[in-house]
């Protein structure tokens, strides 16, 4: 992939949101060594969050996958405020937790839409590991919530 991330960002008709303020006592993300560990990211813009519910009842799976890949967009904000997004070397570990009603199973394809995306953007070094977990609820009462860990240069 040529033109690094905000190149590709912009090639996807994307740009980065500013950083989702968090909504308790935690920071958006840490840096530690190598790596950058980036806090639970709602699918919130402008302050507001982009729907509410459980994924399988008033969400569809479709709008789940749309509203993981927003989480991912906000995740992606919140490295670049504390390395740059240029420093981001691979994605390493993402986990998806999804408010899922009764007998919904289906959270991999749901958080497909945050693993899709840093494929998008990174290419290879987009690829990661992965856990998808159904949850009973999410704060604020999000269908999605996204935390990724990246390795940064």
């Amino acid at each position: 992939m040529s033109g690094g991330p905000r190149a590709r960002l912009a090639e996807l008709g994307l740009s980065l949101p500013t950083v989702v303020p968090p909504v308790a006592a935690y920071v958006p993300a840490v840096r530690s060594g190598q790596h950058v560990y980036v806090s639970g990211q709602l699918p919130m813009a402008d302050g507001a969050l982009l729907a509410v519910g459980k994924v399988g009842a008033e969400v569809t799976p479709e709008q789940g996958r749309e509203l993981a890949g927003r989480c991912a967009l906000n995740a992606l904000a919140a490295i670049d405020a504390l390395v740059g997004l240029d420093a981001v070397t691979r994605i390493v570990k993402v986990t998806g937790f999804v408010a899922s009603a009764a007998g919904f199973t289906g959270q991999p394809a749901v958080i497909n839409g945050a693993s899709e995306l840093f494929g998008e953007i990174f290419g290879d070094a987009g690829r990661h590991a992965r856990s998808a977990v159904g949850v009973a609820e999410l704060p604020l009462g999000a269908p999605v919530e996204v935390e990724v860990v990246v390795e940064v240069s």
